[in-house]
C-alpha cells in the first residue's frame, strides 16, 4: 500500500476551519434548494414533532424524482423547520435536536469541496466558513462520505 502524500492529499488536506455562527444562511432562500431525508429522518423528525411518520411526511415533505425533500416556505424559500430570528439575530432549526444528515454535515459537502473556488462560494453563503474550529481531514471526509 503506498503511504499518502501531501501532493496526493486533496486541497483542504491541511483542514477546514468551520463555526456554526447561527444566521440560518445554509438554512434560507432567495433560492430554492433540496434537503434530502431519508425513511429514518422521517421518524425521528416526527416523533420529535409528536407526529406520525405519515402526517410528517404530508405536512413537511415532497417528492422530487425518486427522492424526499423537506419542504420549503413558498415566499422565500427559506427551510420549513428555520426559525424566526432571535434577538441577537440567530436563526435556529426547530428540529436542530434530530436534523436530517445533509443539514449535520454542512459545510463539508463534496459540492463545497471539490475546489477552493467552491469553498469560497460557500464561504459567501456562511459566515461560519473559514473561521472557528479547525477539522482534520479525516473528520471532513466523514462528513462529506454522510452527505446525501
Amino acid at each position: 500500500m503506498q503511504k499518502e502524500t501531501e501532493s496526493t492529499q486533496p486541497w483542504y488536506g491541511s483542514g477546514l476551519a468551520f463555526e456554526c455562527t447561527g444566521c440560518g444562511g445554509c438554512c434560507a432562500g432567495p433560492a430554492e434548494g433540496y434537503v434530502w431525508v431519508s425513511d429514518e429522518e422521517i421518524t425521528a423528525m416526527a416523533a420529535f414533532l409528536g407526529v406520525t411518520p405519515e402526517q410528517f411526511r404530508r405536512q413537511y415533505t415532497r417528492r422530487v424524482s425518486r427522492r424526499i425533500t423537506l419542504v420549503e416556505r413558498r415566499d422565500n424559500h427559506d427551510c420549513i423547520f428555520l426559525g424566526p430570528p432571535d434577538s441577537s439575530g440567530r436563526r435556529g432549526c426547530t428540529v436542530y435536536q434530530v436534523r436530517p444528515s445533509q443539514c449535520r454535515t454542512w459545510p463539508f459537502w463534496p459540492s463545497n469541496l471539490a475546489d477552493p473556488d467552491s469553498w469560497s462560494a460557500a464561504a459567501h453563503r456562511c459566515r461560519g466558513v473559514n473561521r472557528g474550529r479547525l477539522f482534520t481531514l479525516k473528520e471532513i471526509e466523514e462528513r462529506a462520505r454522510l452527505t446525501p
